[in-house]
């Protein structure tokens, strides 16, 4: 599988290598696209003498990854998007401002939700509408982001902590209910990062609510603690949904989880910038 892509920007060729299932772009090449020097090496020398913080967290998202050059793999520092973004704020150079005057526009906006919940929601409900989602579908992806907060949350006040926590939960949910795990899922799409639940269709976000919903119920019910119980509640709340699922495809004579990706790919559908 490739794993490494060529990024454009305004021309400049930036690479990135995908590690730890996020892509991290050669830091070299973000700089050059970004001064009117041929010397990125030097500049970014002078950079980190400049800003002290910078150098200090350095090593903290700066890692040195092997990317595929026209001499075969060389090892080359690379950053993930925040660290990139870090870099850029300290690149005093026009053709940095537009990245600046973007992130900020974003920190602003990301207060504003923090203040406002309301205007998180709505900019989700744009995102959609322009990549190209009917109404109706986003509606039920919409319910079915309300319903997995309020199952995650039950989760939280009730034991899980860990990032594993949440991901072995959701597991035995999807397996009770679609007979796969997430990952197992992606693959049956033909995903790689991409979200899921994007690209499933009204049956399968419906059934995947129906789990998610059943399980905050049944933890409710029965006070239930600890990541043990969850995962026993998971199960039960996914089967649920599982035994809903089966008797409709006997009703209608096929699988519901299908390997089509619900969004294909259109000509003239827009883009997010």
């Amino acid at each position: 599988m490739e794993t490494t892509k060529i990024a454009l920007f305004k021309g400049k060729k930036i690479r990135k290598t995908l590690f730890q299932n996020e892509w991290w772009f050669v830091v070299e090449d973000v700089v050059l696209a970004l001064i009117d020097s041929n010397d990125p090496k030097q500049y970014i020398q002078r950079m980190k003498q400049r800003d002290i913080e910078l150098a200090k967290g350095w090593v903290q998202f700066v890692h040195t990854l092997p990317v595929p050059t026209d001499g075969g793999n060389q090892n080359m520092n690379c950053a993930d998007t925040e660290g990139v973004f870090r870099i850029i704020q300290s690149i005093p150079s026009p053709k940095a401002e537009p990245f600046k005057r973007w992130l900020a526009k974003v920190g602003y906006e990301r207060v504003q939700e923090i203040e406002n919940p309301e205007l998180a929601t709505k900019r989700t409900r744009i995102l959609y509408k322009l990549k190209g989602y009917p109404e109706d579908w986003i509606e039920k992806r919409m319910r079915g982001i309300a319903i997995r907060e309020e199952l995650t949350d039950e989760w939280q006040n009730r034991g899980a902590r860990e990032q594993k926590d949440y991901e072995i939960l959701t597991a035995e949910i999807s397996k009770a209910t679609f007979g796969i795990t997430p990952g197992e899922y992606k693959k049956v799409k033909g995903l790689k990062r991409e979200n899921l639940r994007d690209h499933m269709d009204d049956f399968e976000l419906i059934f995947t609510m129906l789990g998610e919903r059943s399980t905050t119920e049944i933890h409710k019910t029965e006070n239930s603690k600890g990541v043990a119980k969850l995962a026993q509640d998971a199960k039960r709340g996914g089967r649920i949904a599982g035994v809903a699922k089966e008797q409709l495809e006997k009703e209608i004579g096929r699988q519901v989880v299908s390997k089509e990706n619900f969004l294909p790919k259109k000509k003239g559908v827009k883009k997010l910038k």
